[in-house]
């Protein structure tokens, strides 16, 4: 089979399309041939590393994807072969990654992918769904696991509500029902904001965005899921109501984030750091779960009309696709491994 592997972290020029043995699922495992391999910010800051250095054994990137189930391995249940899933968390504490034409999986990593979904919306799950809904469970008083009327009554405000991220929290907190704000940096990201379901969306390079939330809660948001805490802080304070959660899931190597102690500890603010790969069984149970209750429900969509455009490599330029992400293209970076039938 095809495969797209690295032996020593770096530029995506490592990534190189290879040859391997088809690999037999043990017991708790199946295989699943992947049709749609989804690209994320942490699968090219993994493969690049601290600069150039010799793994161990060679690595296939990539957490997330979606395909058909090819094999089973001893003592799986409730799946069959032929049936469709979408895949989270692939690659963490291993070596193989989607960017693959078949991947061994442990079965709980396989989740059962609704036929009226596309392989598409599958691959765009995993660590942005994940993160989301995280971000919007951290509350303290807040709802451990979203359903429909989980967040009814509370105002989110998502920054950066055009990224993989800002687009799933978005629609979950909808979902949930909570009123949803997003901030963007323009009129194109405005757009796909709206089409993703934010009730109101503030262009944060032309409008006062304190003012802007204010106007629509003026005790404040509840939750701040951010996406640049250290350029949004000072505003995020302002806006955030007293007893509020600011959730922060992305930044870049070596960042630091200072902290207004005096004005924190003033609204008694809870920050929440979110790395989805180390969060509790229980809360990676919980998120697998509602997320997959919402994709049943029709909530989770992807594509131009659904705010999350699509961008596309085949699996022979993997590397280019790792630098797309890096470069921050809009939207979601997909790469086509094998054909869907």
């Amino acid at each position: 089979m095809k495969a797209v592997m690295y032996e020593e972290t770096g530029p995506a020029s490592v990534l190189k399309l290879q040859d391997r043995p088809l690999a037999e699922p043990g017991a708790g495992e199946l295989r699943v041939r992947v049709v749609v391999s989804g690209v994320n910010p942490t699968d090219w800051k993994s493969r690049s590393g601290s600069g150039s250095r010799k793994l161990d054994a060679p690595k296939v990137p990539n957490q997330d994807g979606a395909g058909v189930i090819d094999q089973l391995g001893a003592g799986v249940a409730g799946f069959t072969v032929g049936d469709r899933v979408w895949l989270w968390d692939v690659a963490w504490g291993g070596n193989e990654g989607t960017a693959q034409e078949y991947v061994v999986v442990p079965s709980h990593k396989a989740v059962a992918l609704p036929d009226a979904e596309s392989f598409d919306t599958g691959a765009s799950l995993g660590i942005p769904a994940l993160t989301a809904h995280r971000a919007l469970t951290s509350n303290e008083d807040g709802p451990a696991r979203l359903s429909p009327g989980a967040l009814a009554g509370r105002t989110v405000l998502v920054t950066g509500g055009a990224g993989a991220v800002g687009h799933a929290a978005i629609q979950l907190a909808r979902w949930a029902g909570a009123a949803v704000i997003t901030t963007v940096s323009g009129d194109r990201k405005a757009d796909l904001a709206r089409r993703a379901g934010a009730g109101t969306v503030i262009n944060y390079r032309t409008d006062d965005v304190v003012d802007a939330v204010h106007q629509l809660a003026a005790d404040g948001v509840d939750i701040i899921v951010d996406v640049n805490a250290p350029a949004n802080i000072e505003t995020d304070l302002r806006i955030l109501k007293p007893g509020g959660t600011i959730s922060i899931y992305a930044a870049n190597p070596g960042e630091s984030l200072t902290v207004p102690i005096r004005e924190s500890m003033t609204k008694n603010v809870r920050y929440q750091f979110i790395l989805t790969y180390t969060v509790t069984d229980e809360q990676k149970q919980h998120a697998v779960a509602a997320v997959a209750e919402a994709l049943a429900a029709g909530a989770l969509r992807v594509g131009e009309e659904h705010g999350l455009p699509l961008t596309r490599f085949p699996l022979e330029q993997t590397s280019a696709a790792h630098d797309a992400v890096e470069q921050e293209t809009i939207g979601k970076v997909l790469i086509d491994v094998t054909p869907a039938t």
